[in-house]
């Protein structure tokens, strides 16, 4: 079973959504028509695949997860969208999947072998294509309250190996002029879009099993004692058993 196997079920429901206005202005910030196709890295269940797909014609997803690929499969189905699931790293994809005009990738990254993903990219993308790196997470600097005790609480019940692996996921995605350096491509514009919406109590606590730090499969006995460790902070910051958190989406362009 995969990393994210037990995660799969939940993932596409309760992490921080991408909204509508995410896609709509990276789609023009890009030029994307239906001229273009899309290859999305780690596709998970295809949030970022069918987000972008009002705006591209060829969508193709790639992830090691067949729950995931599963999750995405239905998604696409249910919104209508003809999406091409392609099950394995991304670093084994074959010479001949030709190039895209937009690669996207998530919360991925620091999961892919950096020599290997590079010289991926320089493959999969089309002479004026672009890369974009893309992430949806609640704000911070005291914009959700509730943030900081849920990620004590999250951090206290991970397994440290794991925790370290998450933070390392942060640190890359901060730093991406780092892991871009030496190679064809760098870091040009950040597209960032806030939105705010009401969560329950409920769905915010189960967030949690979606990380890999934190998952079913990272906690095995200890799920349910966390889970109401969690919901007991969250409680004091509810109104009629929902949460107000404010939600920042960025896509970071990446271009030759």
């Amino acid at each position: 079973m995969g990393r994210f196997a037990s995660t799969a079920s939940l993932y596409e429901h309760l992490r921080p959504p991408y909204p509508s206005e995410f896609f709509r202005s990276v789609a023009q910030k890009l030029g994307l028509s239906k001229r273009c196709g899309l290859i999305d890295l780690g596709t998970g269940p295809g949030l970022l695949a069918l987000g972008f797909a009002p705006y591209v014609g060829r969508i193709v997803g790639v992830d090691p997860e067949p729950a995931m690929l599963e999750a995405a499969r239905r998604a696409a189905a249910n919104a209508g969208h003809a999406l091409t699931l392609i099950e394995g790293k991304a670093e084994t994809l074959p010479a001949d999947i030709g190039t895209f005009d937009i690669v996207t990738i998530g919360r991925a990254l620091h999961w892919m072998d950096r020599d290997q993903t590079l010289a991926l990219l320089d493959r999969l993308v089309a002479r004026d294509g672009a890369i974009a790196i893309c992430a949806s997470f609640s704000a911070t600097n005291g914009r959700n309250p509730w943030l900081d005790g849920y990620n004590e609480v999250r951090r206290r019940w991970s397994p440290a190996q794991l925790w370290e692996e998450a933070g390392r996921g942060t640190r890359t995605h901060r730093d991406l002029p780092a892991f871009f350096r030496g190679s064809a491509f760098q870091p040009t514009e950040l597209v960032a879009v806030e939105t705010s919406h009401a969560v329950s109590v409920q769905d915010l606590t189960r967030r949690t099993l979606t990380y890999s730090s934190s998952s079913p499969d990272a906690l095995g006995e200890n799920v349910e004692a966390m889970l109401h460790e969690v919901e007991e902070r969250l409680v004091s910051f509810s109104r009629d058993g929902m949460i107000a958190e404010t939600i920042i989406s960025t896509a970071q362009i990446v271009k030759r």
